[in-house]
């Protein structure tokens, strides 16, 4: 079996084709600037260089096309005929309450996914359009969505509902719904593995530390808590993210820059966090470069970055009532010794002791922890191409 998994953004398309048989990767690549003059289809086979093609991508439905093409091109091409794909996933960033697992997409699901649209502007509408696009080139092939906030609707109620007036939460769905879902239950699901011990016996932190950046509670195999929010804007320090803040910030911010509230929204996501901390960049191995040539600016954002994410572990530690390992994943955790080193420095009292050579690791799946460390510290990839790849073949 044959699955096509589909990330659609609002100006780029990423996509895997995977063999179900034994899960390997077919082909990869990514379709950029879709409504721009000039976009561009990134094409990796599986055991080929990658191709390039420039051309005019106008919307979603040619940036689809140029992949069909691409997977069926003579030379670089590794289907014979579209019927190979048994099934298509998409991954879908909010699926509100209505979703706590992944479903076969419908036209009643796809009625849902309009009216959460408004709690995921961003992220929801290119993701429709990316399903739409997608259903009326393949009409005959089943289609899977895959929630990234699904993992988290096991969150107890106290985790979940703010302290606004709690009519606003009925009215408009005003809580607190966690975000990457599907990479927190991946890495989960492989830290038993790696400990030998049953998910459902575990008491983990998982770290997805990227551009955006996000921690989750995972007891007993659920998410009990993570630290983003309403939004993706919530919890830590991130990229260009401010993370969270006090709300008092935005009203004053109207008033004293004159800002308007999709300005002070575009503020906080885009000009924010560690590039706006730093002033260097939002990506972490530039900060990483000037924090080293002494910039003080830089040193101060990673150093905000660590700081709060090691008060989320002690405090989902809590919450636990216990922590049996750790586990970073995600662009920075998987890469960033540097990060890894910070978040765990002067947390043995929680079991907490990283192998300084063994932290010398750069994206794959080690035990970093110290001989004597009592918790357990992970690096793991993350894979959530693979994941929803799985959860579609279970559906279908």
């Amino acid at each position: 079996m044959k699955v096509l998994v589909i990330n659609c953004g609002s100006s780029s398309l990423k996509y895997q084709l995977f063999d179900m048989s034994d899960k390997s990767v077919l082909a990869k690549g990514i379709v950029e600037r879709i409504g721009q003059e000039e976009g561009k289809l990134k094409h990796t086979p599986q055991g080929k260089d990658r191709v390039e093609i420039v051309a005019e991508i106008p919307n979603h439905k040619v940036a689809v096309k140029m992949m069909l093409d691409a997977l069926l091109d003579k030379d670089h091409g590794v289907l014979n005929s579209i019927s190979e794909i048994s099934a298509v996933g998409h991954r879908v960033v909010h699926g509100g309450e209505k979703f706590s697992g992944s479903v076969k997409i419908t036209d009643e699901v796809m009625r849902v996914l309009n009216e959460c649209a408004e709690l995921a502007p961003l992220h929801n509408p290119p993701n429709i359009v990316g399903i739409e696009a997608t259903k009326e080139l393949l009409p005959d092939v089943p289609m899977v969505g895959v929630f990234d906030t699904a993992f988290h609707q096991t969150m107890p109620d106290y985790a979940y509902i703010y302290g606004v007036p709690y009519e606003l939460y009925k009215k408009y769905g005003i809580r607190r719904y966690g975000f990457h879902g599907t990479s927190h239950r991946f890495v989960s699901a492989e830290a038993a593995k790696v400990l030998n011990r049953p998910l459902e016996e575990l008491k983990l932190v998982t770290l997805h530390l990227g551009n955006g950046s996000s921690i989750t509670a995972v007891k007993n195999g659920k998410s009990i808590d993570n630290s983003m929010g309403f939004t993706p804007l919530e919890g830590i320090l991130m990229g260009t993210r401010c993370g969270s803040i006090d709300p008092a910030i935005v009203s004053f911010l109207m008033d004293k820059e004159g800002m308007s509230s999709d300005e002070v929204n575009t503020f906080l996501n885009k000009k924010s966090g560690v590039l706006g901390v730093s002033g260097v960049s939002s990506d972490f191995r530039d900060v990483e470069d000037a924090a080293l040539n002494g910039n003080y600016r830089a040193q101060l954002a990673l150093e905000i970055f660590a700081y709060q994410a090691k008060k989320l572990i002690g405090g989902y530690a809590a919450a636990m009532n216990g922590l049996d390992a750790i586990v970073f994943t995600g662009g920075v955790g998987e890469n960033s010794d540097v990060t890894r080193k910070m978040i765990c420095e002067d947390m043995e009292f929680l079991g907490i002791k990283i192998d300084e050579e063994k932290n010398k690791v750069r994206g794959k799946l080690a035990d970093i922890s110290a001989d004597d460390a009592k918790t357990k510290v992970l690096v793991i990839p993350t894979n959530e191409e693979l994941m929803i790849a799985m959860d579609t073949v279970a559906l279908i």
